[in-house]
């Protein structure tokens, strides 16, 4: 009986390490902790030259009502992204974007088009592949980016986007390229 008891536990001992997931490595967490950070910088520098691009003023109200946040919020966010040198902030003048900061936003806007074609593609519908995009285009690597286009070409799907510029910033104008259909 002690015997049988012993091979018992040994037993659920061994199913329970067998059942646990996998732990993620350090350096996973700290990859996706540097995406998470550069996010906001992404889609403020892509919003703001957005308006800029548009001919519209860039103002902290409108991106407080475009992201559904706080004037206070969003004021705090352009003061950061003003001091890591994104964004040209000055009180009482509307917003805009530094070289750094347009370079940034074509970065963004690049990695989103390829994302939204790349789900489209697939079939996935327009308002489901535009909230995806929104998320995944933060957390995709451009040797996955890289993929998706390759995919798409082999596809027949789309045009031809440059992608050099998602590994390496430039200084941009405009909001990045477009994908066409075939």
């Amino acid at each position: 009986m002690k015997g049988s008891r012993v091979n018992k536990r040994a037993s659920k001992s061994a199913t329970r390490k067998a059942k646990s997931p996998p732990r993620a490595s350090a350096e996973h967490h700290r990859v996706l902790r540097k995406q998470h950070e550069s996010e906001a910088a992404q889609d403020y520098c892509e919003a703001i030259a957005e308006l800029l691009d548009a001919g519209v003023e860039a103002r902290v109200g409108r991106l407080a009502e475009r992201f559904g946040l706080s004037h206070v919020t969003v004021s705090r966010v352009v003061r950061r992204l003003a001091g890591e040198g994104f964004v040209d902030a000055r009180p009482h003048a509307p917003l805009g974007l530094t070289g750094k900061g347009r370079a940034l936003a074509a970065e963004a806007r690049t990695r989103h088009v390829i994302v939204l074609a790349f789900l489209r593609s697939l079939g996935v519908d327009e308002a489901t592949a535009q909230a995806d995009a929104e998320g995944i285009e933060h957390h995709v690597s451009p040797a996955t980016l890289r993929a998706m286009e390759r995919w798409m070409l082999r596809a027949r799907c789309v045009a031809r986007v440059p992608i050099e510029s998602v590994s390496r910033s430039t200084s941009g104008a405009g909001s990045g390229p477009e994908l066409r259909s075939r």
